[in-house]
């Protein structure tokens, strides 16, 4: 899965880049720094692998991954080009979901494009170019349908019926991702790759002196008009973030601990994007390696055996499964077999988050 980091230039978007996957990606106080997308991948904090790993007395810890890439600033008039708008939009075009970073700190040594600090107005400038260039991709499908409506074939006035609630949605200023369609509406409008159909992370980039205090006016309003969206919302540090990166992995609990925050802004980020998405993660553990799988919610057990190979998906005879509880509990595979732990499940299974599986095939 892909997360694409975006905002306005001198937002903070390349301190956090570097900060949550420790790829060193060029930094400065100037617009369009960022160029080229830089693309880094990051492991899922998952703290059940260690557990397992120590059970198993395992060497090889393989965690789930997700792919971050920093995309360059965007700027008024980005989806008629101006800027680095076309590149900026076809890069977007590519992630599964949006962490979007919003400057909720005053600074007057650090340059603001508009001259001021207002998230809001930062979140309407991003939205209202992606909003356009989403008309544009609408507009273009909502013409098409009506004169292929003259052929009298229903899936045509099927199309051009949610192209236009589409349309009027964008129009009124909302993105897609607000409107409520049905099962066969997002089917029908599946491939238009719509920019504002994205689940959007907002990522309010507060100052160092904001850490551990309660929400400033600008995290407020941010937190405010995400929720109206059904978006999600992270409050991080990206500056403390990075210094935080750049520490030995030991020492980085301790520091998180001294300035009173649980677990780090990569947690937080990564664990609110796969809710955002709906993933999940099924695990496999022996000897030789224990190892995360993501997979979507609702998929069925051959399916998620088609993630290890897809040998496994066609030969697929049965999933034996314990879960995590009840493995660290009873103390590993066999010993959690005697007590009637392990299920065997057949095709129509559906997986659950923490199941630990051996998969057994005949291709």
């Amino acid at each position: 899965m892909k997360l694409g980091v975006v905002g306005l230039p001198n937002v903070g978007k390349s301190t956090l880049f570097n900060a949550i996957t420790e790829a060193g990606a060029e930094c400065a106080n100037y617009p369009f720094c960022t160029i080229e997308p830089n693309v880094g991948m990051v492991a899922v904090p998952d703290e059940r692998l260690d557990v397992l790993a120590k059970l198993y007395n395992t060497k090889k810890v393989t965690p789930a991954v997700l792919e971050f890439v920093d995309i360059a600033g965007l700027v008024k008039g980005a989806s008629a080009g101006e800027g680095l708008g076309n590149k900026f939009l076809s890069h977007i075009r590519e992630v599964d979901a949006i962490v979007h970073v919003v400057r909720c700190f005053d600074d007057e040594n650090i340059i603001h494009v508009d001259g001021a600090v207002s998230p809001l107005r930062d979140i309407d400038t991003i939205n209202l170019e992606l909003i356009l260039a989403d008309m544009e991709t609408v507009k273009r499908r909502l013409d098409k349908a009506e004169k292929l409506v003259k052929t009298g074939e229903k899936k045509y006035a099927e199309e051009a019926a949610v192209c236009k609630k589409i349309y009027d949605c964008l129009e009124s200023g909302k993105c897609a991702r607000t409107l409520s369609l049905s099962a066969e509406e997002k089917e029908l409008c599946r491939d238009f790759f719509l920019l504002t159909s994205k689940p959007v992370i907002y990522c309010a980039n507060i100052g160092e002196g904001d850490i551990g205090c309660s929400d400033n006016d600008y995290v407020k309003a941010v937190k405010t008009f995400a929720s109206e969206e059904g978006s999600a919302t992270v409050v991080i540090c990206a500056k403390v973030e990075e210094e935080i990166s750049r520490l030995p992995k030991d020492e980085r609990g301790m520091f998180l601990e001294e300035l009173g925050l649980g677990e780090s802004g990569l947690s937080r980020i990564v664990k609110t994007g796969y809710e955002l998405l709906g993933l999940m993660s099924y695990l496999t553990a022996g000897e030789k390696e224990v190892r995360a799988w993501t997979i979507e919610r609702g998929t069925k057990a051959p399916q998620a055996a088609g993630k290890i190979h897809s040998d496994f998906e066609k030969g697929f005879i049965r999933a034996e499964i314990v879960s995590y509880d009840d493995l660290v509990s009873l103390g590993g595979f066999n010993a959690a077999r005697e007590k009637g732990k392990v299920r065997s499940e057949g095709k129509e299974y559906v997986m659950r988050d923490g199941d630990v599986v051996l998969f057994r095939f005949n291709v």
